[in-house]
């Protein structure tokens, strides 16, 4: 379970699903037998929002612990930055860090067909050669292709629980807010703007 003070707490599903397609590179947790093993994996969500789907080194021992009967965690890290006093109206105040971050719990499932393996290795190709002016296309020749896929393993974990934590200064006074949204703007990082956008997003919520 994720500490999620209630007025940190996000419940849109939407958004989470946002969250979890633009930052699609996450972390798996699973435990067998006591101890924890630990991947971090880029990752499909299917259409619906109720399917992640992932691929993994063969020789990565963590796929060999997976069960329908055992839930594995899939924690997505959005933007997220250092927050200093300085910013703020309201004090004495203290440093702090705003984030967003979506935990994905699941029931996985190994994909034991070839060519479902060879779809998903295409998809996430193309998901993320999409930005690129001459994106490159999985044409390869066909033994090596294969040698390639022989050597990972596919799997698709059924989400059977989605949370959010959008920790986005709620709990700071109202004239704050606006003041760190322009503190990090200013700053013009990817993820400042990343937090910023996301809280500019909380104002008409709040």
């Amino acid at each position: 379970m994720i500490h999620i003070p209630k007025h940190f707490a996000e419940h849109d599903h939407t958004r989470l699903q946002a969250l979890v397609r633009a930052h699609n590179f996450a972390t798996l947790v699973s435990a067998h037998q006591g101890e924890i093993q630990v991947s971090h994996l880029p990752f499909l969500l299917d259409a619906e929002g109720t399917m992640l789907r992932a691929h993994m080194a063969r020789a990565n021992p963590q796929w060999r612990t997976f069960s329908p009967e055992r839930e594995v965690l899939v924690i997505f890290h959005g933007p997220h930055h250092y927050v200093s006093p300085a910013w703020y109206a309201a004090h004495p105040s203290v440093p702090t860090w705003n984030y967003a971050v979506v935990h994905a719990q699941g029931r996985p499932t190994l994909i034991e067909d070839r060519e479902r393996l060879a779809a998903l290795v295409r998809e996430l190709v193309k998901r993320h050669e999409a930005a690129s002016p001459e994106p490159w296309r999985m044409d390869l020749p066909p033994d090596y292709q294969d040698k390639m896929l022989s050597g990972i393993v596919g799997f698709e974990i059924e989400i059977t629980r989605l949370e959010g934590k959008f920790k986005l200064s709620q709990n700071r006074p109202g004239g704050d807010r606006p003041l760190v949204i322009e503190a990090l703007e200013r700053l013009g990082s990817d993820d400042a703007l990343g937090v910023a956008a996301l809280m500019r997003e909380n104002q008409g919520k709040l």
